[in-house]
């Protein structure tokens, strides 16, 4: 491999679609603002993956937390394939990288290099680690709190700018309180980013898609073990395409103006509302974690004070920050404006940007489907027909296709476009949860 890419930071754009136009008396402005980093590391494909010279690239530490616990022995094709794809991963880590692997139980132990230290990725540590995971059994319980924190621990022991997680669990976390559970999170939260996986259908989704949201990474399901090596080597390479950590979406308003709410809407749909954390006068940074080369859409809503017609006003500004220990922020250079503009022209003042009505439609789908599986699972059955019915309508018109077969699995579909649909007696359970897992994924907006 001869021909090395350079390491350079990704440029950032912002593009923010919106209606801008309100009738007398409006006073709610929905935006949708597109964030795109080109140039920078490749996000997706192993063929498009940067190739770097040592050192070259990023500096980066990587933690892989592996379930060990008595259950990855039932059957024990899940613990060999746990161990196979951890091997995949570390064969994926760049030279230079630093990396441990964690065994995970009721304790958290250090499986490789151990001595409360990270390994640095080369032939040999890579043969190493590979060693030590073969010697890799089941046995004990599960406290992922623990995990984390043991993780964290390494990860903050290396002068690094991209610290990264990958967790795998098959089981419920039985032997440690939900509240431990969220203190260890807390305590994580913009430490290191993580991937969680749930392996098998014996673990439960809230736990590992609240792992995910709360540490800014993606969740999935792999129901059969067999698929743990192509997703691990896919999570390695994203991992290693990352090129600026720890970004935020700086909103700026004016006096007189309350954001509403800013989520996330694509690739997935993560509420952010609550993150924010003051940056000065009318200013707030809402996390989004760390950049390769990759565009995400946020909707952003504001409420404006009430303003006559003609008038306009600038109702927010959104800026890319990485904000720096000592309270100051480097500022990624791109922004965007979010204008209100008050008309009697009623045609202007009553069109739905279509951006905006797409991801609205986003949300509420995900949002329904959420609800639809909790009333049947609470035997809610009618309750659980409508939100469902209704989330194959909305999958159905946004052309969110993989949602609606993952939907088609659970229900019969008898009308998509009005929502007409039919409980399935008999559901396997890992369609049930790939749905519930995979329900906050969305389209983007055919442009």
């Amino acid at each position: 491999m001869a021909n090395f890419a350079k390491s350079h930071a990704p440029q950032f754009s912002v593009d923010v679609y919106q209606n801008e136009y309100l009738p007398e008396g409006g006073r709610e402005v929905n935006a949708i603002v597109t964030v795109t980093a080109t140039g920078g590391g490749t996000i997706g494909s192993a063929l498009a993956a940067p190739v770097y010279a040592p050192g070259h690239g990023p500096s980066a530490a990587v933690a892989v937390m592996v379930d060990c616990s008595g259950s990855m022995d039932y059957p024990p094709t899940k613990m060999r394939n746990a161990r196979d794809a951890t091997a995949a991963a570390i064969d994926t880590l760049r030279d230079g990288t630093h990396f441990a692997v964690i065994g995970g139980t009721h304790v958290a132990k250090e499986v490789y290099p151990g001595g409360g230290r990270l390994a640095v990725a080369d032939a040999r540590t890579r043969e190493e680690a590979k060693q030590a995971l073969r010697r890799l059994g089941a046995g004990g319980g599960t406290a992922i709190g623990t995990w984390l924190r043991l993780a964290d621990r390494l990860l903050s022991s290396a002068d690094v700018a991209i610290r990264h997680g990958i967790l795998l669990t098959d089981g419920r976390n039985e032997h440690e309180s939900p509240e431990d559970l969220r203190a260890a999170l807390d305590e994580c939260a913009g430490r290191f980013t993580c991937d969680a996986r749930g392996v098998g259908t014996d673990w439960e989704v809230k736990e590992v898609t609240g792992i995910a949201s709360a540490l800014l990474g993606t969740a999935d399901i792999v129901a059969d073990p067999a698929g743990l090596a192509a997703d691990f080597t896919h999570m390695m390479e994203t991992a290693m395409g990352k090129e600026v950590a720890d970004v935020a979406l700086r909103v700026w308003t004016p006096v007189g103006t309350t954001i509403r709410f800013v989520k996330q809407v694509a690739p997935t749909v993560e509420e952010l509302t609550g993150r924010r954390t003051e940056a000065g006068p009318r200013a707030g940074d809402y996390p989004t974690g760390s950049w390769g080369d990759e565009s995400r859409d946020y909707h952003l809503c504001v409420e404006v004070p009430a303003a006559g017609l003609g008038r306009e006003m600038l109702a927010a500004r959104v800026s890319l920050v990485v904000p720096q220990p000592d309270g100051t922020a480097q500022n990624l250079g791109a922004q965007g404006l979010v204008r209100a503009v008050w008309t009697d022209d009623m045609t202007a003042s009553t069109s739905i940007n279509p951006q905006v009505a797409h991801y609205t439609g986003q949300a509420e789908l995900a949002q329904a489907i959420q609800q639809g599986l909790d009333l049947r699972k609470a035997g809610d059955f009618d309750g659980a027909t409508a939100k469902l019915g209704r989330a194959v309508q909305l999958a159905s018109a946004s052309g969110n296709a993989d949602t609606a077969k993952l939907l088609a699995k659970v229900v019969d579909v008898v009308d998509a476009a009005t929502g007409t649909v039919r409980l399935k007696a008999k559901v396997a359970e890992a369609d049930e949860m790939t749905l519930e897992t995979r329900s906050t994924k969305t389209v983007r907006v055919k442009k």
